[in-house]
């Protein structure tokens, strides 16, 4: 791959950024357009209404262009607009926090800007990282410190050693997207498993804080799979999970279904 378009959802700001546009660098040209501010939890959103504004900055002497908009928006203008020419590959993430499962994955900005990816008709992989939901309130606050930086340095490092073998071996060139999670520690030499995306849906996302007025409260994941052999059973093992995404895909009805449903026109 020569050319790599590199976008997040936790924008600018991210710790995630520079080690990872950095070790991208080692497989080419790499083109970073990220949101300058956070943008969590939006799906594959994009900018309908009012304009979209950019800014060229250096991180670290890392270039890079910002958007107002979100992680779609952002893929949308690097493959349309910024880069000098169109990318290989579409890269989104590290991303603070695991895309496993499908409540995560639908909700994932970093999923959706790889998905817009597969939209402008390239490849497209998301990588995700984090640790178990006991441990994360504390991991959040520590992955932005200076004591995390060799740490992000040497999971960026893992990152693009995993997509370079993925690109190898072919599969990003058969599916639509590939969403990668890994544990936060994991290494060249952590287990790898190709999983499917675990079904799974989450309760009530708001809580009251006031009279008519709600916030965010994630709460736990209802779990409605066998976990065997899929991304969250494998994060659970402690293995990367290399999930392999079909978009989107109809399903098959019965003969007697499709008869009630059907009707000459």
């Amino acid at each position: 791959m020569d050319r790599i378009l590199l976008t997040n959802d936790d924008g600018v700001d991210s710790p995630a950024l520079v080690p990872f546009a950095r070790a991208l660098g080692s497989l080419g040209d790499v083109t970073v357009v990220v949101p300058d501010r956070e943008r969590s939890w939006i799906g594959k959103a994009i900018s309908r209404i009012g304009e979209v504004e950019t800014a060229h900055i250096h991180r670290d002497g890392v270039p890079v262009t910002t958007c107002t908009g979100y992680p779609a928006d952002a893929t949308q203008i690097g493959v349309h607009a910024v880069a000098d020419a169109m990318p290989e590959l579409v890269v989104s993430g590290i991303n603070l926090g695991i895309n496993h499962g499908t409540a995560f994955m639908l909700s994932s900005g970093t999923v959706g800007a790889a998905m817009e990816g597969w939209i402008a008709g390239l490849p497209a992989i998301a990588f995700s990282t984090g640790v178990h939901v006991d441990a994360y309130a504390t991991w959040r606050e520590y992955i932005h410190t200076a004591a995390a930086a060799q740490e992000w340095e040497s999971l960026a490092a893992t990152c693009a050693g995993t997509l370079s073998d993925l690109w190898r071996s072919g599969l990003l060139q058969v599916a639509d997207v590939v969403s990668v999670n890994l544990p936060f520690d994991a290494t060249p030499e952590t287990p790898r498993r190709v999983t499917r995306i675990a079904r799974v849906r989450y309760g009530r996302l708001f809580e009251p804080v006031a009279p008519h007025r709600y916030r965010h409260a994630f709460s736990d994941l209802i779990i409605d799979d066998d976990l065997d052999g899929t991304d969250i059973g494998a994060f659970d093992n402690h293995a990367v999970s290399v999930t392999p995404i079909r978009m989107p895909e109809t399903i098959e009805v019965s003969d007697a279904m499709r008869r009630q449903i059907e009707r000459s026109g």
